[in-house]
């Protein structure tokens, strides 16, 4: 974040790893426990984020999504570093089925994870459909009022550049599904790491 807060004079987003995660993939000598270890991490990554006061803090869990069993200890976990986030920073959550070689990782519904999210002290979500279609957006209508959605618009594990109206035609059913008071931000599935530069602008723009 010191590196990249001088380097614009725009709103700031800054993302982080969340404890779910993290705790997923690391090896486990210790504790034990994954949620043991995801909440020793969860303790570490909220000290991190105190300092950070960027307009946006989003934590990037890419895990949860097959795995909705651990969805009681991975909101506490998520939940710590949540309440670290500096007063006045909004606190997003990103929950997407992975992104490893432009393959989804992990397999499930987003009925499953309805519980998690409502655990979560989130500001805002923000959700993957263009890649898996948009049957699944009824179920964001059970999310609790005081989380604004946001819906993933562009694939990010595809090549080819989403035309103007194909983008709103996806924010435009969100809407007609959802309300447009729910759908507060529109975005792509997750990172754009997999592809070329060239590609990611052209979505992007």
């Amino acid at each position: 974040f010191a590196l990249a807060r001088p380097l614009t004079t725009k709103p700031l987003k800054f993302t982080l790893t969340g404890p779910h995660m993290l705790a997923k993939v690391l090896m486990d000598s210790h504790y034990r426990s994954r949620a043991e270890l995801a909440l020793a991490l969860a303790d570490v990554l909220a000290k991190q984020v105190r300092g950070i006061a960027a307009d946006v803090v989003q934590i990037d869990e890419a895990n949860i999504s097959g795995h909705p069993e651990d969805s009681v200890w991975a909101a506490e976990a998520i939940n710590r570093v949540l309440a670290a986030i500096p007063t006045g920073v909004e606190r997003g959550v990103h929950i997407c089925f992975g992104n490893y070689g432009g393959q989804s990782v992990q397999k499930g519904l987003w009925a499953s994870l309805v519980p998690f999210m409502n655990r979560l002290q989130a500001d805002h979500l923000v959700l993957e459909f263009a890649r898996r279609g948009y049957s699944e957006l009824e179920v964001l209508r059970e999310i609790k009022q005081s989380i604004r959605l946001g819906i993933g618009v562009i694939d990010i594990k595809d090549n080819v550049v989403e035309s103007p109206d194909t983008v709103a035609g996806r924010i435009e059913q969100a809407v007609r599904v959802l309300g447009s008071e729910r759908v507060a931000y529109a975005h792509p599935d997750c990172g754009f790491w997999m592809l070329p530069r060239s590609v990611a602008d052209q979505k992007m723009k």
